[in-house]
């Protein structure tokens, strides 16, 4: 089993520094997840609009049932989609949300995007998605403090063990902390060497919050999405930087990138469906870039930013 570090969040509890991130595991989650857990991932990444919880939870219980983990050994990650911001919506899909994947508690929470959208009733649309059943972008009024301070709540009644913000920028999170009661554990945001994000990073360490990096891989997580922006910018895995570095360690160029981003201190949750890479982005840890290559590599930023949703939607310039 691999030896996997792990991070003391601010209000002291532990996670694993790389998991396993849920989104696009549409096919056969449940043997992922089982799969997963058998080579040594225990923390695991979903959220409302992956639209595959249940079927995640199907491969906790397996994993349990058959005596390979307890409940406590996992880290159970989720999100609050867009359209459940108001405070009255917080708990009952958070509820649901347990209900599908079979267990009493998240550890942690996150808000997925500073964005509210029109309520949608997740048995007439899951997942929701970005717009109303109408098929438009319609926002809600619903305050990130009121949406807060909902999940502050969430906490208080042990539904969660951790809450957090995702896609949230630097002065959004200022103005969170002027308010907050508990203090967010983490902050969840696109990063790899494309979009360093070194100023946010750094701006979240003096906070005290640890910071977990999605899109590890850049262009590559977006590429059956069909998206012509990931087609348009050159792969990591094939970049020379990457390629020499993987050649001098006998690593991956994955590898590679994932050793970039823990080294930096981030937590990491790339998504894979094989037993083969799901070992490889696992083994990690056993090389060391020198500070000079960590350099290297952040010196590729070109602040690309493949997860906005001006992009896919024409509206909503949550980044700008």
């Amino acid at each position: 089993m691999v030896n996997i570090p792990t991070i003391k969040l601010n209000n002291g509890r532990e996670i694993p520094q790389i998991g396993l991130g849920l989104w696009k595991v549409t096919e056969d989650a449940p043997q992922t997840v089982y799969d997963a857990i058998k080579v040594g991932y225990r923390l695991f990444d979903g959220a409302f609009d992956y639209g595959n919880e249940k079927e995640a939870g199907q491969g906790v219980k397996r994993a349990i049932d058959e005596g390979l983990v307890k409940r406590e050994d996992l880290v159970i990650v989720s999100k609050l989609w867009n359209t459940f911001h108001e405070k009255e919506r917080v708990e009952p899909i958070v509820r649901q949300q347990l209900e599908w994947w079979g267990i009493d508690y998240f550890d942690i929470f996150y808000i997925h995007f500073p964005v509210a959208l029109q309520y949608v009733d997740p048995k007439d649309s899951y997942p929701s998605g970005w717009t109303n059943l109408e098929g438009k972008v319609v926002q809600s009024k619903a305050s990130i403090q009121e949406t807060w301070q909902a999940l502050e709540h969430i906490y208080d009644i042990g539904l969660a063990k951790s809450i957090g913000i995702s896609n949230f920028q630097g002065s959004l999170i200022m103005d969170l902390l002027r308010y907050a009661r508990i203090r967010p554990a983490i902050l969840q945001v696109e990063i790899h060497p494309y979009l360093v994000q070194e100023d946010l990073v750094q701006f979240a360490k003096s906070e005290g919050i640890t910071i977990t990096a999605y899109s590890s891989f850049g262009p590559q997580s977006f590429l059956e999405l069909k998206w012509d922006k990931a087609f348009n910018t050159p792969t990591l895995f094939q970049h020379p930087v990457i390629t020499a570095l993987a050649t001098k360690y006998g690593k991956t160029p994955g590898q590679v990138l994932l050793r970039w981003s823990t080294h930096r201190g981030l937590a990491v949750i790339p998504k894979s469906t094989t037993i083969d890479r799901l070992q490889e982005n696992l083994d990690t840890f056993t090389f060391d870039l020198t500070d000079d290559e960590v350099k290297q590599i952040s010196s590729l930023n070109q602040n690309i930013r493949f997860n906005n949703p001006p992009d896919y939607l024409g509206a909503l310039h949550i980044f700008a």
